[in-house]
């Protein structure tokens, strides 16, 4: 039997750690592939191999692919971009679209014998409210919302192209939006939770939210280097919670009073004093985008992902307790 090896891009954040940690854990050896003097790649595990590189350079990556020929390569690529603007960005597109077909092109020189691309459920045309969204059999990166989805459509694009065209086995993974604990970055998830708990949120805004648990995505993103078919998509989520609900979680789980006020998205939208925007920690053009995400459809089917990768999602009740607890232990809240 051969040896086998797990690349990991993006590695130091909060999806990549995670599939590291895993990883390790299962006692499967890890190369871990993160930006040069990147502080959070501390918080990787020791066992795990921590390869220095870049993604859009692809001279940075020749020491992460290169293993004894006798050595299975198994890709994860988790590396990417997120911008809320919906303005054009170089680097953005640099990350989201010429890092990932650097990557995939290493795959398919390499020969390698799977590539997991961790894509976006924004890279998915949204369905008209009241009809669940699946699988895509087609993307329209000119159609999707934000520039961010728009790379990630044309990213994913090029993954399965090559499926096709050189007879790479690789799979993606289509997210709703990522929650949990252990958010080094204070991404936007543990960021809100954060402010909530913080009194930082003197109102809140009507909406829905879909986000599966970071180690759930971790694993079953694990799960589909086995399972997972070639030229397949799965798309992996969560219940559909509305933001009440979300607001009546996190204070329970925290002991913190309730937010009342609840605006309409039109009503915060309206409001024009920039100090709100900022008091939620956001620009006015991240507020907007903040609004449309909780306004758009966000009811995805991760039926596939269960068939398949046996994805079984955790309460999001678990999430919110867990996140609370750790930015109590954090000292963060």
């Amino acid at each position: 039997m051969k040896k086998e090896v797990y690349l990991v891009t993006g590695a130091a954040g909060f999806l990549g750690s995670n599939v590291v940690q895993q990883l390790v854990k299962s006692g499967k050896q890890v190369k871990a592939l993160v930006l040069k003097d990147d502080p959070a790649a501390s918080y990787l595990p020791p066992e795990a191999v921590v390869v220095p590189g870049d993604i859009t350079d692809l001279a940075s990556l020749n020491e992460f692919f290169i293993e004894p020929e006798d050595v299975e390569i198994m890709v994860i690529h988790c590396a990417s971009l997120v911008t809320t603007s919906p303005e054009k960005n170089e680097k953005v597109y640099q990350v989201n679209v010429i890092g990932t077909k650097n990557i995939v092109d290493l795959c398919v020189q390499h020969q390698v014998k799977k590539l997991v691309y961790v894509s976006s459920t924004g890279a998915i045309l949204e369905a008209p409210h009241g009809e669940q969204i699946v699988e895509p059999t087609a993307f329209y990166p000119k159609e999707v919302t934000g520039y961010y989805a728009e790379t990630k459509a044309l990213a994913t694009q090029y993954v399965l192209d090559k499926v096709q065209a050189e007879g790479l086995n690789g799979t993606v993974i289509y997210p709703s939006g990522i929650a949990g604990p252990n958010d080094h970055a204070y991404g936007p998830f543990v960021s809100f939770v954060r402010r909530y708990c913080r009194g930082e949120m003197p109102v809140g805004v009507a909406g829905t939210f879909n986000a599966v648990d970071v180690r759930d995505l971790a694993s079953v993103t694990i799960e589909a280097v086995t399972k997972g078919r070639a030229g397949q998509g799965y798309i992996i989520s969560n219940e559909l919670v509305d933001m009440r609900k979300m607001f009546d979680l996190i204070s329970e789980k925290s002991g913190v009073a309730k937010v009342e006020r609840i605006l309409s998205p039109t009503d915060m939208l309206a409001l024009s004093s920039e100090s709100l925007a900022t008091n939620q920690g956001a620009s006015k053009e991240a507020l907007k985008f903040e609004l449309y995400n909780l306004t758009r459809n966000n009811w995805f089917s991760c039926e596939k992902g269960q068939a398949e990768l046996g994805f079984k999602p955790r309460p999001f009740e678990e999430t919110i307790g867990d996140t609370v607890k750790w930015l109590q232990g954090a000292s963060e809240i």
